[in-house]
């Protein structure tokens, strides 16, 4: 489905330098350069080392526990180290940054609430609803951004990471763009401009990731069926097929996993050869120019692009929009906007620190905050203690 050609590196000039006098590898608070590591392998630990990222392993990518008996299921954890993997040997084989783009896949879903996207649309609608006219609403990318800058508390000499400018403005764009109009407060992350290459791989990075991790964990917890799969889904249909004749006694679960590797492979492969195309058919010689392009770089061809977008429309109908999980769905947006509303009808309940923050960031952003950091099981446990 794809050529398996050698990925030849890209122009050096375009890779994020590492170097610091870099303006990307700065921080806010200056501090000195450590003696051997380079400013995004430290980036990379400070996002290893914060509460924040530990906690990804309790809260849901697809699956909670309580709806799956599956053990195997991903976590927001599992899931971010799967991407953190494609991302670092994709920007390795392509000559540009693999530090700051592990770093950035690292962080790429620090943001999320518990409860998967269901428990993010609840936050979202609750505080849209709590005050139409201020506009609130809920966006992990940049509750990401707050929680890197502001939230995490793990050094006496500044608040938050202090992470590199470069990761801060990956947070920001690497899955979308934001308008200076709509988003002034975002001004220093260059708006008008796209990310640099390290920062755009990580959303395809993310899409492949899950896509072949959620037909494994669908067919586990058995809501996605082999035949079904099979007959609709030609991207893993075709490898399928290969590898059933090419190992005609194994067992299908494993002749799946071997499909679905294969899989993997393909689309990563197909990313970096794309990419290459997009660069030179573009004349792209920098960053600067990476920056100023027509478009975002960092694609799929268009025959693979089709492909991936089939795959993923039939995983929203059959797995993520299922009846199967609908209760799950449901008692996420029960939970998330039950704690919402009592939490803000009466903020004294919330944490010390959290009441702190109130001033500045009113009651909602405050309740939102607290919500939002929580795993699937510390909320659960909360929601179970107002109904006593």
């Amino acid at each position: 489905m794809t050529n398996q050609s050698p990925i030849r590196p890209l122009p050096p000039g375009i890779a994020v330098s590492s170097d610091a006098d870099n303006q990307l590898s700065s921080r806010v608070y200056p501090e000195p350069a450590h003696p051997y590591r380079s400013v995004f392998v430290r980036d990379c630990g400070r996002i290893l080392h914060a509460k924040a990222f530990r906690r990804l392993a309790g809260k849901t990518q697809v699956f909670t526990r309580r709806g799956t008996e599956n053990d195997h299921s991903r976590s927001r954890l599992t899931h971010t180290l799967e991407v953190a993997q494609i991302a670092r040997n994709t920007a390795a084989t392509l000559g540009l940054n693999a530090p700051l783009s592990e770093a950035l896949a690292l962080v790429h879903d620090i943001g999320h609430p518990p409860f998967g996207h269901a428990g993010e649309t609840a936050l979202d609608q609750a505080l849209r609803a709590h005050s139409p006219a201020s506009k609130l609403d809920f966006d992990h990318n940049l509750q990401a951004l707050r929680i890197v800058t502001s939230f995490e508390e793990r050094y006496p000499a500044f608040p938050g990471l202090n992470l590199t400018l470069a990761v801060r403005e990956g947070i920001v764009k690497h899955s979308r763009d934001y308008s200076a109009v709509t988003h002034p407060e975002l001004a220093a992350y260059f708006l008008d401009q796209f990310p640099p290459l390290e920062a755009q791989l990580i959303d395809l990075a993310d899409e492949i990731a899950y896509l072949s991790a959620d037909f494994e964990d669908g067919l586990a917890a058995g809501i996605l069926e082999l035949p079904h799969v099979l007959a609709n889904v030609p991207l893993v249909a075709d490898f399928y097929a290969k590898v059933a004749v090419q190992y005609p006694a194994a067992d299908p679960t494993l002749l799946t996993s071997e499909a679905l590797k294969q899989v993997l492979n393909t689309l990563v492969t197909n990313l970096m050869q794309e990419t290459c195309r997009q660069v030179k058919i573009h004349d792209i010689e920098s960053l600067d120019d990476i920056r100023q392009a027509p478009r975002r770089l960092v694609q799929l061809n268009s025959e693979m692009e089709v492909q991936r977008k089939h795959a993923k429309s039939y995983l929203y109908r059959f797995l993520y929009q299922s009846p199967a999980l609908d209760a799950e769905h449901n008692l996420a947006a029960e939970i998330i906007q039950t704690l919402f509303l009592a939490w803000t009808n009466d903020p004294s309940l919330l944490p010390p620190d959290h009441q702190a923050r109130i001033p500045q960031e009113g009651k909602a952003r405050a309740v939102a905050d607290y919500i939002a950091g929580m795993t699937d099981t510390y909320i659960e446990q909360a929601w179970l203690n107002t109904k006593r």
